[in-house]
This record gives C-alpha cells, sequence and structure tokens, in this order.
C-alpha cells in the first residue's frame, strides 16, 4: 500500500523562510491578524485529513473507478468517497478560502494551494469533486447576480452541491469558437439550454444534492466564433426557494449519458452531459462568456499545476522509501569494503538520479505554486492598487507556466520514481503506475500544454511586447544584483544570470522572426516555455540555496538545510542544462517541421 506524509517541514520552510507569506498577508487588511502559528495548525490538519481519510482510498478507488447505471444516467463514485465528502463538509475544508459572508473561513489563498497540493498527492481523483466547486465558486463570485450568489455561493461552500466547468464538445475542444450548444431565451428571464457537452469532469455524482453546472451556449443572435459565446448557470435540480436555505426541487432537463473509461483517474467520473431544453441563467453579460469563464479557468490552470506538483511529490516519498529498503546490486564505491551479499539500491548513482529529479521538481514548484498562490492574494487583498496590478500581470504570465511546467515535470517525476521500483513499479497494488497514469491527463486537460506554451509565448510575451516578462526579470536581476559578490552563491547567481540573458535574447529573435512568419512562433512555443520554466525553477532554487546558506552559517544543525542545499546543486548542475537543447531547438525554426507535405504522414 503506497504511503503519503504531508511535507509540512518544507511548506513551512517555502511560506515562511522564503517567502515571508505571513509578513505579506499580514500588510493586507483581510489578513492582518493572520500568523505563523494559524498557518501550521492548519497544514498539520489538513495533512492529517489527506493521510487518514483520503490515502486509503486512491488505490481501492482507481481499481474500482466510478459506475454508470444506463437506466438511471446516474453514477456511482467508489465506496468510501461519499463518507471522505461528508467528512470535508463537516470540516469546513471546502470554505478554507472563501468569503465569510459565504459561510467559508477567509483564509488566504496561499493557505487552499497548500492544502490542494497535499490532497492531490493523497487522492487527485477525489480531490477533483471539491477542486471543481471551488472553481465554481470562484465565477458566480466574480459574475453572478446578487440573487445568483445568495442562493448558490453558500451551497458551494459548504459543499452540499458542488460545480463542474461544461466547455468542451465532441467537435471542439480548445476551440471553443466552434460550440455549437445553444441558449433560447424565455419571458420569465431564464434560458433553454440544448446541446451536448463531453469530458465534463464530475458531471454527475452520489456526493451531494446537487450539481451546479456552468455551460457555455450561444444565443439566437450570437455572432459566430468566440464573440458569441455566453455563459449559464444550470442546476441538476431546480433550486426550491432563495438565498442560504434554498432547497432542491425538481429535476432539470439534463443528465449523464455515459462515462469515458479512462487510461487514468479512474475514480473522477468523466461525463458526456446532454441538455435538452434545461433551464438556465445567465451569468454576466451576453457574449461575454470566455471572459466570465475564465475566471474558472484560469484557477483550474493552476490547480493542474498544484495536482502535478501533489503527484510528484507522493512519487518522491514511496520510491525513496523503496529505494532505502529494497537490497539489490553492490555499491560500485564500497563493492570490496562490504559484508553483505547486496545493498539498498539507495546507493546506485542513477537510482538517486531518479530521486533527486523528482525531488527536485517537487520542490522547485512548491516554491513556484506556493509564490502564484501569494499573487492570487495580492491581486484581490492589497490596498496598494499598483501591487494589485503588478500581481495581476505576474499571474497572467505565469498561469500557462505553471499548469505547463509543473504538470510536464510530474508526468517525468512520477516516471522516474516508478523506474527506481523495477518490475514492482509496473504492478498495481505499489502505486506507483496509477500515479503515472493520473499525472499524464494533468499535461492534457484545461488546455493542453502545447496551448499553454502559444499562449505565453503569443499572448503573454509579444503582444505586450515582454512587458510581463520583463517585470519579472526585475526580480530575477535584483537577487543576482544582491548576491552577485557573494562567493558562496556563484555556483547558483552565474548559471541564473547567465539563462537571464539568455532569455531576453531568445524572445527577441523569436518575435523578430515571428512578424514575418507566425509559424515562427508556433514551432518555438513548447520549447520556449521549458526555459522560462526553468528560468523560474533557477530563481527560486537560488532564493532557497541563499536560505540555506544563512541557517547554516548561523549555526542551524537542522540537516534540512543541508540536504535543500544539495537538491539545488543537483537541479543546477543536472536539469538546468535541459535549456541549452531547447534554445537550441526554438531557434532551429519552422522549416523543420513544415516542409513535409501533410499527405506524407
Amino acid at each position: 500500500m503506497p504511503v503519503y506524509k504531508a511535507p509540512l517541514r518544507d511548506q513551512q520552510f517555502v511560506l515562511h523562510e522564503v517567502l515571508q507569506a505571513v509578513e505579506q498577508l499580514r500588510r493586507m487588511p483581510s489578513y492582518a491578524d493572520l500568523d505563523a502559528d494559524t498557518i501550521n495548525q492548519v497544514l498539520e490538519e489538513g495533512g492529517r485529513f489527506c493521510s487518514e481519510v483520503l490515502l486509503p482510498l486512491n488505490l481501492p478507488g482507481d481499481q474500482q473507478g466510478c459506475r454508470f447505471d444506463p437506466a438511471s444516467h446516474e453514477v456511482k463514485t467508489p465506496d468510501g468517497f461519499r463518507g471522505a465528502f461528508d467528512k470535508l463538509r463537516q470540516a469546513g475544508w471546502q470554505g478554507l478560502a472563501a468569503d465569510a459572508e459565504h459561510g467559508g473561513q477567509a483564509l488566504p489563498y496561499t493557505l487552499q494551494i497548500a492544502f490542494d497540493e497535499m490532497r492531490s498527492a493523497a487522492n487527485q481523483s477525489w480531490t477533483m469533486y471539491s477542486g471543481l466547486t471551488q472553481g465554481a465558486y470562484e465565477c458566480l463570485r466574480a459574475n453572478g447576480t446578487p440573487q445568483q450568489k445568495a442562493t448558490y455561493l453558500p451551497k458551494l461552500v459548504s459543499a452540499d452541491w458542488t460545480g463542474t466547468m461544461c466547455l468542451t464538445e465532441a467537435h471542439c475542444g480548445t476551440d471553443l469558437g466552434l460550440l455549437r450548444t445553444r441558449a433560447e431565451p424565455q419571458p420569465d428571464g431564464s434560458y433553454r439550454i440544448t446541446g451536448q457537452k463531453i469530458f465534463i469532469s464530475a458531471g454527475e455524482h452520489d456526493l451531494a444534492d446537487n450539481i451546479v453546472h456552468l455551460v457555455l451556449a450561444r444565443l439566437p443572435d450570437a455572432p459566430a466564433g468566440t464573440k458569441g459565446i455566453s455563459l449559464f448557470l444550470v442546476p441538476k435540480h431546480l433550486p426550491k426557494g432563495e438565498g442560504p436555505s434554498a432547497g432542491v426541487g425538481a429535476r432539470n432537463a439534463l443528465y449523464c449519458g455515459g462515462i469515458e473509461h479512462k487510461m487514468g483517474i479512474h475514480a473522477n467520473s468523466t461525463c458526456q452531459m446532454v441538455f435538452e431544453g434545461a433551464t438556465g441563467w445567465l451569468v454576466g453579460e451576453p457574449n461575454r462568456g470566455l471572459n466570465a469563464m475564465f475566471v474558472m479557468m484560469n484557477g483550474a490552470r493552476l490547480a493542474v499545476g498544484v495536482q502535478g506538483l501533489g503527484l510528484t511529490e507522493a512519487a518522491y516519498q514511496n520510491a525513496a522509501i523503496y529505494a532505502k529498503d529494497r537490497v539489490q546490486g553492490r555499491s560500485l564505491a564500497r563493492a570490496s569494503q562490504s559484508t553483505q551479499p547486496a545493498d539498498p539500491i539507495i546507493v546506485h548513482p542513477d537510482v538517486r538520479r531518479a530521486l533527486l529529479t523528482a525531488r527536485a521538481w517537487a520542490e522547485g514548484g512548491r516554491a513556484f505554486a506556493y509564490w502564484l498562490a501569494l499573487m492570487v492574494d495580492q491581486q484581490h487583498h492589497n490596498p496598494d492598487a499598483a501591487a494589485r496590478e503588478s500581481a495581476a500581470d505576474m499571474l497572467a504570465l505565469m498561469t500557462p507556466v505553471v499548469k505547463a511546467f509543473l504538470s510536464d515535470n510530474a508526468f517525468d517525476g512520477t516516471s522516474q520514481c516508478l523506474q527506481v521500483f523495477g518490475g514492482h513499479g509496473y504492478v498495481h497494488e505499489w502505486g506507483m503506475e496509477q500515479l503515472v497514469r493520473d499525472a499524464r491527463i494533468n499535461m492534457i486537460y484545461e488546455g493542453t500544454n502545447a496551448i499553454q506554451s502559444l499562449d505565453l509565448l503569443g499572448r503573454k510575451v509579444l503582444m505586450d511586447g515582454g512587458a510581463k516578462l520583463r517585470e519579472f526579470g526585475k526580480l530575477v536581476q535584483e537577487f543576482i544584483a544582491q548576491h552577485a559578490s557573494s562567493v558562496e552563491m556563484n555556483e547558483f547567481v552565474t548559471p541564473l544570470a547567465d539563462l537571464g540573458d539568455k532569455v531576453q535574447k531568445l524572445t527577441m529573435e523569436i518575435g523578430l522572426k515571428a512578424m514575418s512568419n507566425p509559424e515562427e512562433a508556433g514551432a518555438a512555443a513548447v520549447s520556449y516555455l521549458r526555459v522560462i520554466g526553468h528560468l523560474v525553477f533557477a530563481y527560486f532554487w537560488a532564493k532557497m540555496a541563499r536560505v540555506a546558506l544563512d541557517r547554516i552559517a548561523a549555526g542551524a544543525t537542522d540537516p534540512f538545510y543541508r540536504a535543500k542545499l544539495a537538491t539545488a546543486r543537483f537541479y543546477f548542475q543536472r536539469l538546468l542544462p535541459e535549456t541549452a537543447y531547447h534554445i537550441r531547438a526554438a531557434r532551429s525554426g519552422a522549416k523543420n517541421l513544415m516542409e513535409l507535405e501533410s499527405e506524407l504522414f
């Protein structure tokens, strides 16, 4: 049976020693009374919930999967999932960062992301039911009418009702401009929603009394393309009454037509949803549904990156335990001295390479994701308008990076850890092959990683002339300038500075080439995102190394800091060089991709 223990020491290191999160958050009136003890207590309780409640359901839930009844169109989740969801309600975890007026605990979003990491590590399939509900809450909170907010937000915060995001149709995935679901206005101000959606995570299940679908559809007079998309609130059951005391009324004209049989996340229902004149209500302005939905989509992209982070951490923990326990082969360095017939495989260099790869991806990803979550708190709660704008710019720039880079790294990291187990890694009972399968979906949904790369390069960098990227570059340059004269920081600062210079030149080169041939941007985008991801990781790994060096110099004897330095050195020497390949690949241009005629494929 796999194990998982919340990485509390590293979470606290990132939040308190690297980001100084409490100090930053206390400057915001909403969190003026926050202290480190509160954060630590929440993390500890959250970790206990994940290890004791969610983890035991992960392996059997994957094996059992969701079950669809074609007669009733109902979906039954794996045994124990409903009980765990009841415990989530009772403990108030769903409303961790939600507003107090809606029944939430009004804690920072940064803390929410830390909790999301832990529960994704313990059970990603189960976590998705709750995570989508959180996204629906944020979308309605930002765009709903007062009546919609009063009725739906308390129910979503309490997890009595859950939420979904209904975008994809069989003939269109990312290209939402092609969607056909239609919405017909009714005399009472509601709309009749007709159409079919596919790949709807948590579209039907037995965990809650009601499911609130947020559906993209077209009004009769809507213009073509994405400019003609509106967003509608379409509940499985119509509310009975209004406000927080609303109950569940008549069944709406929608149903689950089937569930997908997937490679991974078996315990999360991925549904085909059919709307046959279902009653819905407009959310936000007509024909601006995509703008409203982006609140949920961007939150989901950060969440998917964090899912990858959680899976990487879980894989690393299990592989590290196995490597210290599994005895096989002799140490090359100590073969002549050893009195044992074999050594634990942790002595072998390539086993250590695999473990350190996953560890570096996880710990670097944790610093990046928590920093980005802190930007969310800054954007919404900082009293200074300039600080809010700066945080919003960083979020816009880094959202595609955190989604794609962390999920790419997760697939690599979980695969490396599976390899540590050898043949046992391929066997279900050890849990490793499930982590690899679950990690693979994160590279696809919420916008494939290629789409994220195009978004980063095209919209977030080239469209504004690199302004947002230069703002992040200033953070990097300030750190470099501050530590340039430090001999002990040279091994971290020098490669960081070198990569910063190369990013600047690469961006300019791609931008100039794309002006005459737009396909140049498309050809370079995926490699470009990998390079930017490494720039971010190198920055945070250098910051973490600086803290570790300072603590050791001050006399700290905690071996945690030595381990952090060793992992930082591994990252800079073994993983960062990947950028040389990607810079060269990005510069190679579009011709080597486009010159082969389509019929020859």
